[in-house]
């Protein structure tokens, strides 16, 4: 409970039995023993269920905040005769006003006397045999404790009258503490913090006494400009905040707004003069707003004051019947757009599901361009063809060149699986490189009937012709570096 609520828990309604710890900020209720409705944006804010159901709004607090609903724990926890509304009214009152200090705790329990608190302690938290804990494994039969506050507490009513203390959160201002007639937050409030740790010394000299001077000069004009300030609000009467929102409000929008324009004159005037100020400015403003009036009616051929009553009425009804017209035409728009997106949805789920129904063809990427790149001299312009179309540059495709036909030439034969195996690249690259290869005559496929016809016909490889000088007949190649010396490269191909 913070020290606000600690404070607040201090005083005594009229009327009442028990010791007030929340009450109500609007109407000054006392909300120990009922249910609270507390502000979760705003700190240490409670009111009663009749001020919230009215959406009452104080100060900064707003009735859309975010709230909880309090309610009071009356079920036993540790004996049948104590609360645990009780139970933590005496732990926060013994850590508040000391150990041992048992009238001042009784007080802030407010159902049970200082007599009866010290032997509820000592019996349930030092005699425990769980000490310093104590017994929280007990049951009870009853959802209700029986105390002999409950009856008093019963037929009690909640009081209606005013705090009496002086708090920036009792007041319809906050910050405002009527008792002192002073702010939380004062006029220039670092004013005294120049003068706080001035001392004024006997063998000061001159210069350092006409400084201090200065100083306190500085510090009284401060005062002068603080208390002018305040007498201003009291004159005013700007103290009286729902009284002046409640004026405000049946005033039309136009003559709030310009009340709102001439209050910068008020610190001018005195506060007679700011009301015949204020009144006269309403005054001509509604005498324009006449004389305009007569000169639409004279405009429109209107020359008595019983046609322009009907055409005032005729007007208002024809404004009300366009904006009901538009508003109808709104929602009428509004439907018309939910059920046209409604059926596009819908065409576009049949069109997804039609789409999902046919095969959808890859298109094949765009050649790689190679010209240029390392390696390039190296190959015959199939090959060069086939890097191309299978987006490999030359250095890659020769280490693969390399891999495969030196475990062809091991083996002495070698397989597509096995091909996969040494290469680490796409599958499909993989099967057209060895494809191309057989086509070539590099590699001597393992002798299925029809393999290599099938191949040559498929149309993906073309065999270059046994008479093509760019391929050549029996590649030749060294022995591999130690780069290169591995039966397995993983090659990553540029896609």
């Amino acid at each position: 409970m913070s020290q606000n609520k600690a404070k607040r828990s201090q005083l005594v309604m009229p009327g009442d039995e028990v010791k007030q710890k929340f009450h109500c900020d609007s109407c000054q209720a006392n909300l120990t023993d009922g249910v609270r409705v507390s502000c979760n944006e705003c700190p240490d804010f409670d009111l009663c269920t009749t001020c919230f159901s009215r959406g009452v709004e104080i100060g900064s607090h707003r009735n859309d905040h975010a709230y909880r609903v309090v309610s009071r724990h009356r079920f036993p926890v540790f004996t049948e005769d104590w609360s645990a509304d009780e139970e933590l009214f005496l732990i926060d009152g013994l850590r508040q006003f000391g150990m041992g200090n048992w009238k001042d705790a009784a007080e802030y329990v407010g159902t049970k006397t200082k007599e009866e608190c010290e032997r509820h302690y000592n019996d349930v938290y030092v005699s425990s045999d769980a000490w310093p804990l104590p017994d929280m494994d007990r049951e009870f039969d009853t959802t209700l404790a029986r105390s002999s506050g409950d009856k008093r507490n019963r037929n009690a009513t909640p009081s209606k009258a005013k705090v009496l203390s002086s708090q920036p959160s009792n007041h319809e201002i906050i910050g405002y503490m009527p008792g002192r007639l002073e702010f939380e937050t004062e006029f220039e409030n670092e004013a005294e913090q120049v003068i706080k740790d001035m001392v004024v010394n006997d063998d000061d000299s001159m210069e350092e006494v006409e400084l201090k001077q200065t100083v306190l000069k500085i510090y009284n004009n401060k005062l002068d400009r603080r208390i002018y300030r305040k007498s201003f609000i009291f004159d005013r009467g700007l103290l009286e905040y729902r009284k002046n929102q409640a004026i405000e409000k049946r005033r039309p929008k136009d003559e709030r707004d310009l009340l709102n324009k001439i209050k910068v004159f008020a610190r001018m005037q005195t506060r007679e003069d700011a009301e015949a100020f204020s009144n006269g400015m309403l005054n001509e403003h509604a005498l324009r707003q006449r004389i305009a009036q007569l000169q639409n009616w004279r405009r429109n051929g209107i020359t008595t004051f019983e046609d322009g009553l009907q055409y005032e009425a005729e007007r208002s009804q024809r404004l009300s019947r366009r904006a009901t017209t538009q508003r109808d035409s709104a929602q009428l728009l509004e439907r018309l757009q939910k059920v046209v997106t409604t059926r596009s949805q819908r065409d576009a789920g049949a069109e997804s599901i039609t789409l999902h129904k046919q095969p959808v063809r890859k298109m094949p990427p765009n050649p790689l361009d190679i010209e240029g790149a390392d390696g390039i001299n190296l190959l015959s312009d199939a090959e060069k063809e086939l890097c191309s179309r299978l987006r490999i540059f030359p250095r890659p495709y020769l280490v693969i060149k390399q891999t495969l036909l030196s475990e062809y030439a091991r083996v002495g034969s070698l397989r597509r699986p096995r091909a996969r195996e040494l290469v680490h690249i796409d599958a499909s690259k993989t099967r057209k490189i060895y494809n191309f290869f057989v086509g070539s005559g590099w590699i001597k496929a393992p002798s299925r009937p029809g393999v290599h016809a099938a191949v040559l016909a498929s149309g993906s490889i073309t065999a270059p012709s046994s008479g093509d000088a760019s391929v050549p007949a029996a590649p030749a190649f060294s022995q591999p570096t130690a780069a290169s010396d591995t039966s397995e490269i993983q090659v990553k191909s540029e896609y």
